[in-house]
């Protein structure tokens, strides 16, 4: 049995109690590893570490501490076959997603690196005389990384690498779903010698360390991407000492078909956008909206292509479109959220059930009938289900769009600019997709309205999520000789 190590103040350790926890592939149901099970103590001790190392962090210009980043990425890229297998393995994504997930890390590892020469404070102008108003950027110091399971790797670097390239340090911690992916990443900044403290990395559940990294008075922003229930609770922990929070949170993903849409590449996108990572993406399409008059067609056209999607254990075939669901209780989650759409009167087009026998796998499903008074309209599925529901006007499909708490991404599927334009004006989602499937790019803004989240990542805005703003009013003797 593989045994792990965390990572605080530059050494691999073990829990302060010596306890560990297993680690499941979803595909085999096997044990693959244990890794330890930090106590907040532990979670401290790596604040504490963040603490001390964060000073002479910030004094080392940004084009140096970029310089670490880029050791970073060309370091992964020496490992994607090695990496990608680790994630499929613990996560249960096909490893040619795996493969793309690791080489889209290096790539934002470069991306933020660059930014050491182009991030910039202001010069004001002032209303006195003599008086110059400055405007700085600086770290806020000791920030926290909670990360979910189903981008595990990425989301390491999308925490770490606007906070470090800003002269913040970092503790972070996967889920308790997929850490050895993260020990992998670990070992790796262990390798190209970052300076102790810079980073840390502890394992644990959440619930019992997740407040300590909200709550620590030392930290200065916590990130957290997972569930609109752990946001909350981090929120609450962070509350007590006003520390800044960075949330993204669930989504409810539209799409909207209109009947001038090109067909083919609505059911494409959106099969796609559906059943990547087995449905389990918070910007992944989770309810569909077709115009009456197309219904037909494009129910016909995407009831066979989701019949078509092949899906295994990813680490026995490389020709598959997704793999099982991440644990027993996901996939129990699913089947229990298509059985209350099937009571409160949708029909099942195809799929609908969890496949019997070894492993967490759930057939792909279309949901028919689909009405906005349906729970399945509302509750995010998080696995390869997509309900379908209609519509007469543009008006009612914008309207049916935005009847959602959440507010993290969209579509639409036209091919008029007047009516795409339309949509993008009134829809209040934070990202909107035009004829394309729901991924960001590194350079945009990943960020949701409503219970989708709190602040942003990626691109300069996201960088700029890791920094504050210190005003400076230097009065001066211009007739000093």
């Amino acid at each position: 049995m593989i045994q792990h190590e965390m990572y605080i103040n530059g050494e691999f350790v073990l829990s302060s109690n010596g306890e560990f926890f297993d680690v499941i592939n979803p595909a085999t149901e096997k044990i693959i590893s244990q890794v330890p099970k930090a106590t907040k103590a532990d979670a401290k001790r790596a604040i504490d570490a963040a603490e001390d190392a964060q000073i002479a962090w910030e004094a080392l210009p940004a084009v140096e501490r970029g310089v670490y980043l880029h050791k970073i990425a060309t370091k992964i890229r020496e490992q994607v076959p090695k990496i990608a297998k680790l994630i499929s393995e613990e996560v249960g994504k096909t490893l040619a997603l795996s493969e793309v997930e690791v080489n889209f890390t290096a790539d934002y590892l470069d991306y933020m690196a660059e930014w050491a020469r182009r991030y910039e404070g202001e010069i004001l102008q002032s209303d006195r005389p003599n008086e110059h108003i400055f405007v700085f950027k600086k770290a806020i110091g000791v920030t926290t990384g909670i990360l979910p399971w189903n981008f595990p790797f990425f989301l390491i670097a999308r925490k770490m690498a606007p906070a470090l390239i800003t002269g913040n340090t970092i503790v972070v911690k996967p889920s308790a779903e997929s850490p050895n992916n993260a020990v992998a990443f670990t070992k790796i900044v262990d390798q190209i010698g970052l300076p102790k403290g810079v980073y840390n990395m502890i394992t644990g559940r959440g619930g019992e360390i997740g407040d300590e990294l909200a709550g620590n008075p030392k930290v200065g922003l916590v990130s957290l991407t997972g569930s609109e229930p752990a946001g909350q609770k981090v929120m609450q922990a962070a509350s007590e000492n006003i520390t800044k929070v960075n949330l993204e949170l669930g989504g409810k993903a539209p799409a909207i078909v209109l009947n001038d849409a090109d067909l083919d590449l609505a059911v494409k996108a959106i099969v796609d956008s559906r059943v990547i990572n087995s449905g389990q993406v918070c910007n992944c399409v989770e309810r569909v909206y077709v115009q009456e008059d197309v219904k037909d067609a494009f129910t016909a056209k995407f009831v066979k292509a989701m019949e078509a999607v092949q899906y295994g254990d990813p680490l026995a075939s490389a020709d598959l479109d997704m793999g099982p669901l991440v644990n027993k209780s996901a996939q129990q989650s699913v089947q229990a959220k298509v059985d209350r759409a099937v009571a409160q009167g949708a029909k099942i087009l195809t799929g609908g059930k969890a496949v019997e026998g070894t492993g967490f796998f759930f057939q792909p499903t279309v949901i028919g009938e689909a009405t906005n008074d349906m729970e399945i309209m509302h509750d995010e599925v998080f696995g390869p289900v997509a309900p379908i529901g209609t519509f007469k006007t543009l008006d009612e499909a914008i309207k049916l769009a935005n009847d959602c708490d959440y507010g993290l991404t969209s579509s639409v599927y036209t091919t008029n600019l007047d009516r795409a334009m339309k949509v993008i004006r009134q829809l209040k989602f934070g990202e909107t997709y035009v004829n394309r499937e729901n991924f960001e790019a590194m350079q945009g803004f990943h960020a949701g309205f409503r219970k989708s989240g709190i602040g942003c990542a990626d691109g300069k805005h996201g960088l700029e999520e890791y920094l504050q703003t210190h005003v400076v009013y230097l009065q001066f003797d211009q007739n000093i000789q």
